[in-house]
């Protein structure tokens, strides 16, 4: 399939949902064009079959003539093959709209969340961006996948009604009364269906926010014995999701019952008061057979018609979903400043708590608090906004792809991805290239020889065995890291880091999950994998500590001792955040 031009993230459409729509149908113009005249041109054929059946029993039956009845019969045949081959280029072009304006959403949601970044979880909660994936896309889809028959149904009954006012004024004017009217009531519904599944929509979202946060943390949950109270929490909020979705379904039963009950009363009074101008001699029997399939087709037409307002409704719903994710914008600015060989060569500073890294060096941090590391780590990567500085050169005033580039944070919440296991750990690198389809269940199990940069990395970070367990080694295909322990993940975050292989790679307690003997292992070979680079780890265990080049102790958010681990230990403050480990190991 060709691929779709790429959306323009300026376009003004992208600030309310209904503009958002129109600018997606206008992105398929063609088509969507095509879409809807195959529409049209189908349901005119479907319309006029009941005035060729008519005018075959008026001139053939009725007259006794056979070729007369025999070419109406040709007719409605030949109307019948168009009706077949336009609806089927109609589907076909209608499943491109659907198609289409999924993926373009999909594109525009994922580059939007590639922007934001780490930003996204704090402006926008998980269950959220999975509900716009899975559900909100889909509905967008389904509702310009809607617009061929539901355009096509609104111009074939205008067509009709003028054909009823030409025979017979009184039934015309029934069609073009009854058919409005029947149209103003489901549209009624319609408004009332569109404000509860607003909720509901709301309601799903909060739904999926308590599950991914049950799921992410089911085994602190097990170890705590919490997961009756997360059970409990759950089940109340699905019990809210219920609520709301009885009260949709009540609305929709009404729209449901609407639309098939309003057309059924016109075509009850179109085929009555037709009997009655038969039965005066002012209608042909042929034309009360058309007008009761006239009837019957508006009936259907109706229901169409009202079943695109009810996928644009959703749609709308959806579409405002999307369109609050697509015009957040990322909160850190980016500089354009040329950072310069010698400033590349430089210290990492921050002014705000005095640390201070200098080039080619292992550091290790200790901070009197665990959320101290994760808010220096960001300071560090530039996460969020401050005074930090590389080589003299403040992080703001660089283009923040250029600080991405050459400082890399990972922290405990890292997370592998769905795919090939290989192409996860190195995915610009041969690990992750084509050919690593399959495995032997070595750490070169990736069928290409394996490389000697990913097995350095395994080695460093003690993961061969974690490799080797599986099947098809490399090769594994893994489901966003759920069947690796805690301890495994870590090790396997540790190779993805090295892998990168950035300037300065900044580690929050990657050892956290281990034994000592491997947490041993790793802190004996980190320094001379990244030697030549800078690495900072923030850390409270021992192991690591006395494996580092120099070791800092931030208190209360500033730098208040530094040394090494050995020399440390003389300063009770130091003592008082590592003794615990110090005095188990």
């Amino acid at each position: 399939m060709r691929p779709f031009p790429e959306p323009d993230p300026g376009e003004p459409a992208l600030g309310s949902p209904g503009r958002y729509l129109l600018w997606l149908a206008s992105a398929h113009r063609v088509s969507a064009a095509l879409a809807v005249g195959h529409g049209v041109l189908c349901t005119l054929a479907q319309a006029f079959v009941p005035a060729a059946i008519g005018r075959g029993i008026d001139r053939g039956l009725v007259a006794g003539d056979r070729g007369a009845l025999v070419a109406w019969c040709a007719a409605v045949l030949g109307l019948g093959v168009v009706q077949a081959v336009t609806g089927t280029l109609r589907d076909r072009c209608s499943a491109t709209n659907r198609f289409g304006a999924a993926y373009r959403t999909m594109q525009l949601v994922t580059r939007k969340a590639a922007q934001l970044g780490a930003e996204l979880p704090r402006r926008v909660s998980a269950g959220t961006v999975v509900s716009v994936g899975a559900t909100d896309i889909t509905r967008i889809g389904a509702a310009l996948e809607s617009t061929a028959r539901g355009g096509g149904a609104v111009v074939s009954v205008a067509v009709v009604a003028g054909v009823m006012l030409t025979v017979s004024w009184q039934l015309g004017l029934v069609a073009l009364v009854g058919v409005p009217l029947s149209a103003a009531a489901v549209a009624a519904l319609m408004r009332l269906l569109h404000a509860r599944q607003h909720e509901l929509r709301k309601e799903q979202g909060a739904l999926a926010d308590l599950a991914v946060d049950i799921v992410d943390g089911l085994r602190v949950l097990r170890g705590i014995g919490g997961e009756r109270v997360f059970a409990d929490r759950y089940r109340e909020r699905s019990q809210r999701v219920r609520h709301e979705g009885v009260r949709v379904a009540g609305v929709e039963s009404s729209v449901a019952a609407g639309r098939l009950l309003l057309p059924g009363l016109l075509v009850a009074v179109i085929v009555w008061l037709g009997a009655h101008l038969v039965g005066t001699g002012r209608m042909s029997p042929g034309a009360l057979v058309a007008f009761y399939g006239y009837a019957v087709f508006l009936a259907e037409q109706l229901r169409r018609a009202t079943t695109m307002v009810d996928q644009l409704t959703r749609a709308f719903v959806a579409a405002r979903m999307v369109t609050d994710l697509l015009v957040m914008e990322p909160g850190l600015g980016s500089g354009d400043r040329d950072l310069g060989a010698e400033g590349a060569r430089g210290p990492l500073r921050d002014p705000g708590s005095g640390l201070e890294i200098p080039p080619g060096r292992f550091v290790a941090v200790v901070c009197d608090r665990p959320d101290e590391m994760l808010l220096l780590a960001d300071r560090l990567g530039r996460y969020v906004d401050s005074p930090v500085t590389l080589g003299g050169t403040p992080l703001a005033d660089l283009p923040l792809a250029e600080v991405r580039r050459r400082i890399l944070v990972v922290d405990h919440d890292a997370r592998l991805f769905s795919g090939g296991l290989a192409a996860q750990l190195d995915p610009h690198g041969p690990a992750g290239g084509p050919g690593n389809g399959s495995g032997n269940g070595s750490p070169n199990g990736s069928g290409d020889g394996g490389s000697d940069r990913l097995r350095r990395a395994l080695d460093t970070a003690s993961g061969h065995d974690v490799v080797e367990a599986l099947p098809e080694g490399l090769g594994q295909e893994i489901t966003g890291g759920r069947e690796f322990s805690g301890g495994q993940r870590q090790r396997l975050n540790l190779v993805r880091a090295l892998l990168a292989d950035p300037d300065i790679l900044v580690l929050v307690e990657p050892t956290g999950a281990l034994d000592a003997h491997t947490e041993g292992r790793i802190a004996e070979r980190l320094g001379a994998h990244r030697q030549g680079r800078s690495t900072v780890v923030f850390t409270s265990s021992p192991i690591l500590l006395d494996r580092a080049d120099h070791v800092v102790l931030v208190e209360e958010g500033t730098v208040v001792a530094e040394g090494r681990h050995g020399e440390l230990l003389a300063d009770a403050r130091y003592r008082a955040v590592v003794s615990r480990e110090v005095t188990t190991a």
